[in-house]
């Protein structure tokens, strides 16, 4: 008897974190899968609606790592002919990719009604929720390099706009959600993953924008840009390094997560490789005329100084996590693909950018050459978790109950 009520104990509680519901609303038939090994090769198979259920807010991982690639090869040193070109055929295919995700998360919260708080509130998918704004940033930071024509006056105001509501938004989104996790999750100290860290990195690719955007835009328009990018750098990565140090704790006392989720510390890369990115770029985005000689001590030339060496410093930072997390992931690599594996991808653009951006400033073809040959291997990456990806989705490894970021498994 008490084994019974055991057994069915333990049942609940998987179907709770798999997210299955006996409500027909949700996908219907999903409880009768409840007892299978998701990681089971001879498990069912489902139905599209079934499917949707599962259909996360990490799916955006694929826009924001697509994004990322259309701005590096913008970006890259060493140009030849047709390459802006196959950037631009990135970044509408970007477009593509991001209009299509829109549209099946709409469709997902239609078909099982309650998901979309549910998918808000959940203790993991909750924290992907960041990667849809996410998102959004890459396609404004690629807009302005493909799409805004040099003098067009009107869409330069356009994007000066866009700027100033996302970071708006994002401000929001920062202060809400971590005000909702701090009152609605207790997380234990070994439970850390990197994920943590995403509610605040929209608000802090504020910078990025506006690195981006600054140089374009009108001295009088230019300078409150740069000052809101670096207040929102700051507090990016002011709290990134608030939650490193509980990273830092969780490897220590708990070791290395999970092997499938070990690509998610390189997520760990991204704030200081894309604060090194942003600093370097709106440094350069201020206005020549800047204070010259009038003489307030601080000028534009000085400040692109302070914010070369600044980013060095960061680029640095970036440099360590990468080697950790590449050693984590080698050393035990994963066997099942997880949306996280787009880890591998974003956060690594930012560090290229940055090398790329220190680069430039330094005026060093050596370290070029390195960025160069660094984004060859990016896109290598990028290739195979998007083969991975499109093979995961074709055989059922993912949007299948147990396998998505609406479970806690690790």
């Amino acid at each position: 008897m008490t084994d019974t009520r055991l057994n069915s104990a333990a049942s609940s509680i998987r179907n709770e974190k798999e997210g299955i519901s006996k409500d027909p609303e949700h996908g219907g038939h999903d409880h009768d899968h409840a007892h299978h090994d998701p990681y089971d090769p001879n498990r069912p198979k489902l139905g599209l609606r079934q499917r949707m259920h599962h259909f996360t807010w990490a799916w955006f991982t694929l826009p924001m790592s697509t994004g990322g690639l259309s701005l590096l090869i913008f970006a890259q040193p060493h140009q030849f002919p047709g390459l802006k070109s196959i950037g631009l055929f990135v970044y509408i295919l970007n477009i593509i990719i991001f209009t299509l995700l829109c549209t099946g998360m709409v469709a997902r919260f239609f078909l099982h009604h309650g998901d979309f708080y549910r998918s808000l509130s959940h203790p993991r998918e909750g924290f992907f929720f960041p990667t849809f704004f996410l998102s959004i940033a890459t396609l404004i930071t690629s807009t302005e390099r493909y799409a805004i024509p040099e003098n067009d006056a009107t869409l330069k105001w356009a994007i000066q706009t866009v700027f100033w509501g996302y970071v708006i938004v994002t401000l929001i989104l920062a202060v809400g959600q971590f005000s909702f996790v701090f009152a609605a999750h207790s997380f234990g100290l070994q439970t850390m993953m990197p994920t943590w860290i995403l509610p605040i990195f929209p608000i802090m690719l504020s910078g990025t924008i506006a690195s981006v955007i600054a140089e374009s835009q009108p001295d009088i328009a230019a300078l409150p840009i740069v000052v809101a990018g670096t207040t929102c750098q700051g507090l990016g990565i002011s709290v990134a390094v608030m939650m490193y140090a509980h990273m830092i704790g969780r490897l220590m006392q708990s070791g290395l997560p999970n092997r499938e989720h070990r690509p998610g510390l390189f997520m760990n890369v991204g704030p200081p490789a894309f604060t090194a990115l942003a600093l370097i770029g709106m440094a350069n985005g201020i206005p020549d005329s800047f204070d010259r000689e009038k003489d307030g001590v601080l000028d534009a030339n000085m400040i692109r100084t302070m914010a070369i060496i600044s980013g060095i410093f960061l680029w640095a930072l970036a440099l360590w996590w990468f080697f950790i997390a590449a050693i984590a992931v080698l050393s035990s690599r994963p066997k099942y693909f997880h949306l996280g594996w787009w880890a591998m991808v974003f956060p690594n653009t930012g560090f290229i950018l940055a090398t790329i951006t220190i680069g430039n400033s330094l005026k060093s073809d050596q370290v070029l050459w390195v960025a160069t040959g660094m984004s060859i291997c990016l896109l290598a990456m990028y290739l195979f978790v998007l083969y991975s990806h499109i093979r995961a989705v074709v055989v059922q490894d993912i949007m299948y109950p147990g396998r998505d970021e609406d479970v806690n498994d690790h």
